[in-house]
Parts: structure tokens; sequence; C-alpha cells
């Protein structure tokens, strides 16, 4: 062992020795270190805007104490104006006489009140809360030290004024306008209040914190204030006109509250600066409003007879969005909601306006003949009960009409006056750069199309009636009609008396839809990037599915309610021989009508975009 151990000591030291030969003569090594220069903007622009204040959360409660970040850009006044309320305002004026759906109270008609109502079944309150999304994230946000654009003192200017001029525009364009609710109400409708408050939080929110940390707070905001719009409309508080211009204020008024505090504070107050994106590549997500042009007669054909209904022009919202592979091409999707409302129910209307829609009507001319003193002969008559005479029975007082006539009310109820096509599409999305700021864009895309019935129901009530009477059928030759038929004769009719009891019916009056349909669409935009993260674009949609509708009317379906089971036979008999064009050959059955439809849609709209 021993040995070998001064074996490997003597060829450890010759190894060494020999390395050592062959350094001799040779340059000492020199180590050269480059000038390193810096170069922020190579950065992502998720670390460019990092401070101190970000490597730890604290809460902040200092709410009269300025502070300012060293290196953010001061804003110029209006530097930061994008003045996209001021067209969203003009398009709620615009249509602002275009009215839904609706029928006139004839109550508050009797008492002297013209009140206009749009009856749906729909009521929510979360629109009374939701309209302070965007005040109560910024707060909160701001309170949990996550700072945003300013500091305490120049955000509550900020605010303070925004909300100021807000409510400077709806008060003063409210009692001025005196536009009378969609519920009859009130009369300070235009424009809404909750929508121009919800979008002004949802501005504050855009600005404090989707401009400087992520777009999705922006995404967020004006998300839920669109929802509270809506949701002012379904609660019958609202007309789509009023929640349009209120948008348009909301924004407007924060653009202008922020841009007079940009005036006054000038660089103090500002934390952070907008982020900065560096993507060339143009993926992004969008919402869209539009206006949709197209398709704005339905009608419908059965056994020779044709009715039908005009429509609007449509309102079109988007949700789109689309991955880019370089400058040119990406793939993408687009869901759309795409709603027409009717300008009026044309044919379909006699029941809701309450006009001749009685099933009685039929049989007025036998009781007139039977029992002429019974009926009235002038229209209109006393009392503000004209409606009453339509039907023939002489009535002197509410009550008197109220414990005899075989109606004594009816009403529909609205639960969609419009047909909402739902429709979802993916495909191929193009760009052409025109520049720094401005791109053409087109695309193919393939979907379905799903749709939302317009839906009326029907509510009536009134004294259950019986009618005695005889009939005869006469099978000699030459009594038979044109068909070669027995003639059937109606005797001994007698004026209908009350059973005593009473009698409601709630039931579907009409629906109209249709079957789901595969979408092909394609379209033509023009965008402008107004900032690294934030874009518009203006586009025109084209697109086209082919429908079969379907129309189910039930004008009679109460008749069977309001009369013993003889009565009811010989109402449907009378129905089915009527010379009324929606009764003939019919009775008192469900009338089912088809369509098949090719419809082209064209949409001009706008897009707010959060570039990817």
């Amino acid at each position: 062992m021993k040995i070998r151990h001064y074996l490997t000591i003597i060829a450890f030291a010759l190894t060494v020795g020999a390395h050592a030969d062959n350094l001799l003569g040779v340059e000492p090594v020199t180590l050269e270190t480059p000038e390193l220069e810096a170069e922020l903007n190579a950065l992502p622009a998720s670390v460019m805007n990092l401070n101190a204040a970000d490597k730890k959360w604290k809460p902040d409660f200092d709410f009269f104490k300025q502070k300012t970040n060293p290196g953010v850009k001061a804003y110029k006044f209006m530097d930061d104006l994008t003045f996209v309320g001021i067209p969203l305002f003009a398009a709620g004026w615009a249509i602002k006489g275009d009215k839904a759906m609706f029928r006139v109270n004839q109550k508050a008609e009797q008492g002297g009140k013209s009140n206009t109502q749009l009856l749906t079944d729909f009521k929510t309150g979360i629109d009374d809360y939701t309209q302070f999304f965007g005040p109560a994230m910024v707060v909160g946000l701001k309170l949990g030290g996550y700072e945003g654009r300013s500091d305490w003192p120049r955000l509550l200017a900020s605010a303070g004024m925004s909300y100021a001029i807000m409510a400077g525009f709806v008060n003063g364009i409210k009692y001025t306008a005196k536009e009378m609710r969609p519920d009859g109400s009130t009369a300070n409708s235009w424009p809404s209040g909750h929508t121009a408050t919800a979008f002004v939080g949802a501005t504050l929110l855009h600005k404090e914190y989707g401009l400087t940390r992520s777009p999705w707070f922006s995404v967020a905001g004006y998300g839920v204030a669109t929802a509270t719009g809506v949701m002012r409309v379904l609660n019958n508080r609202h007309w789509i006109s009023d929640v349009m211009s209120g948008a348009g204020i909301g924004i407007m008024s924060t653009e202008l509250g922020y841009a007079f505090c940009d005036l006054m504070f000038k660089e103090r107050g500002l934390l952070r600066n907008d982020l900065l994106l560096d993507n060339e590549k143009p993926s992004f997500f969008s919402i869209s409003m539009g206006v949709g042009l197209g398709g704005k007669d339905l009608k419908f054909e059965s056994d020779g007879e044709e009715i039908g209904l005009k429509f609007r022009a449509a309102t079109v919202v988007d949700a789109e969005g689309a991955y880019f592979f370089n400058k040119y091409v990406g793939v993408g999707g687009r869901f759309r909601v795409r709603a027409q409302s009717t300008k009026d129910f044309g044919d379909f209307a006699n029941f809701v306006a309450g006009e001749d829609f009685y099933a009685w009507y039929g049989l007025k001319p036998h009781y007139q003949n039977a029992f002429p003193q019974d009926f009235n002969s002038s229209d209109p008559v006393d009392n503000n009960l004209n409606y009453l005479d339509r039907v023939g029975f002489k009535m002197n007082s509410e009550s008197e009409w109220n414990a005899n006539a075989p109606v004594t009310d009816s009403y529909g109820i609205v639960k969609s006056d419009h047909i909402t096509e739902f429709t979802g599409s993916v495909g191929l999305y193009f760009n052409l750069p025109l520049g720094k700021h401005f791109a053409l864009g087109t695309k193919a895309l393939i979907g379905r199309s799903i749709t939302q019935e317009l839906d009326i129901d029907g509510h009536a009530e009134g004294n259950m009636k019986d009618i005695s009477y005889t009939m005869s059928l006469d099978n000699r030759q030459g009594h038979k009609d044109a068909f070669g038929d027995p003639t059937l004769s109606l005797n001994d009719l007698q004026y209908p008396t009350n059973t005593g009891e009473k009698w409601s019916d709630d039931w579907e009056y009409l629906t109209i839809g249709a079957k789901s349909s595969t979408s092909f669409g394609t379209g033509l935009s023009l965008t402008y990037k107004y900032k690294s993260n934030f874009s518009w674009r203006i586009f025109c949609d084209y697109d086209y599915t082919r429908k079969d509708f379907t129309a189910t009317y039930d004008p009679f379906h109460f008749v069977e309610k309001g009369m013993t089971s003889g009565a009811s036979l010989l109402m449907d008999m009378a129905l089915s021989t009527s010379t009324d064009e929606f009764a003939d050959g019919k009775g008192i059955d469900a009338r089912e009508y088809h369509s098949r439809k090719h419809m082209n849609y064209w949409t001009l709209g706008l897009s707010f975009m959060v570039n990817l």
C-alpha cells in the first residue's frame, strides 16, 4: 500500500511539471468588460410600469396627501379625449321617437292622464346596484394599495367633476324633454340616469386601471354598465333611446371631468403611465354595437291568406376576438345578438289594441236582429265605455258591465316585442396595415343562428254565458249549398244569459319564431389604433341565412272558458262561416302560418377593441 502511494505522488508531480513547461512564454490573459447601456424600451410594458410601491402592497388611506411618482408623463388638456360619447348620445336622440310596442292604459285615460305602457313580466332591482360597480371597484382597489392613474386628491377631484357634469346634463335634459317612461309613472325618461351613472363609473375604472394596469378592467366596467342599461329597458323603466343617450353622457362627462382636472393638476398626483404594448400582431378582443339593415318585412301565407309584420332597423351587439399568426392572417370567432322590434303588430294587433277582438263579434248580427232594443245605436257611448259598444251590449254603468258582460277585461302582456337572433361564428380574419395607426380588415365566417320568439300572452275574464238555440239540417234536393252539402240553419236564438259563474283565461296569444339555421358572414372594417392597447373600428358586415319562420296566432282561445259547451260550439260554427279574414273557415282554433325566407343582413357599427 505504501509503495502505491509513493508511485501516485511521483506521477502527479511529473504531470504538473509537464504542464508548467507548456505554459512558459505565454502572455497573461486579460478580461475586457463591455460598456453597458440602459435600454428601457427593450423591457416589456408590465416591467416598465412597475415601481417601488408594487413590490409590497399596503392599504392607502392618504386621502388628502398628494403623491407624484417620478417619470410619469403629465397629461395636457383634452390630451386623452376620444369623443365616443357624442355619437352614442346623438344615436339615442335620433331614435327617441321610435318606441317599442305599447298600449294605452284604459283606466288612466278615463282619469284624464295619458299613460303609455309597455307591459312585460320582467322585474329586477339589480340595476339599482350595478350602476355603482365602477366606482366601487376603483375605491376598493385604491384602498387596498393597488395604485392606478391618480393619487387620492386627483382621483376624487376627477370623479367629483365627472359626476357633477353628468348630473347637470342628465337633469337638465330630463326636465326639459319631459319624455314619458314606458311604465307611465313619470315624464322624465330621456336620458337614463342609471345608465349615465353606470358609464361614468365604467369610464373611471377604464382610465384609472384599464389604461394603466390591464385592459380587462375596462372590459369588466363597460360590460356591467351595458348590462345595467339593458336591465333598465327590461324593467320597463326606460326606452332603448334613453339608455343609448345615457351611456353617451356618462362617457362624455367623465372624459371632460378628467380633461379639466388634467388642466388644473398638470403633473401633480400622477402615479402611473399608460400601458405600452410592443406587439405587431393585430390580435384583439372587441365589444361592438351597430345598426342592422335589411330583412324588415316578414310575411306569412296560408290557404291563400297573406298576413305579415313590419320591423324597425335591428340593434346589433357583438363580442368578437381573433388571434393573428402574423400581421396579416389569423383565426377567431364572433358572438352576435341581433334584435328587431316590431313597428306594430299589424293584422295581429286587434286583441292588444282592444278593438273588435271579442269572439262575440261574429254573433253580433244575430243578436241585433233578434233583440234590436238591447243594442246601442251610437258610438261612442257615454261614461268613457265606448269600447263596450263594439260588442253591441247596452250598459249604463261600469258596475253593470262588470256584472253582465261576457268579457269584462282583456289585455295583452308583451313578453317580447322583437325577434332576436343569437349567432355564434368562427373563421379566418385578414388584416392589411395602412401605417402605424390604421389598418383595413375583412373576414370569412360560418356559424349557427338560433332565434328567440316574439311572444305576446293574452288575458281575459268575464261572466260565464249560456245561449239557447235550435238548429235544423235541410238535406232536401235543391236546398244544398254550393258544395253539395246540406244547409244548416240557426233557429230560436236566445239572448245569452249569465250562468252565475266568473271565468278567466291566460294563454299564448301570438308567438313568432324560427328554426335554427346555418349562417355565413363577411365584412370590411377600418381600424384606428389610438393607444398601444386600445383601438376603435368602423365596420360594415354582411350575413346570410335561410330561416323557416312559424307564427301561431290564437285570438279566440278564451271562448271555451267564457261559454258553456253548447254556446262555444255555436261560436265555433259562427266563426267558421264568418267573412272575417282571420276567422274564415278556422273557427276558434289557433291559426298557424309558415314562411321560408332568405335573410340578407347588413350591419353598420363601431367597435371598442382591446389589443392583445
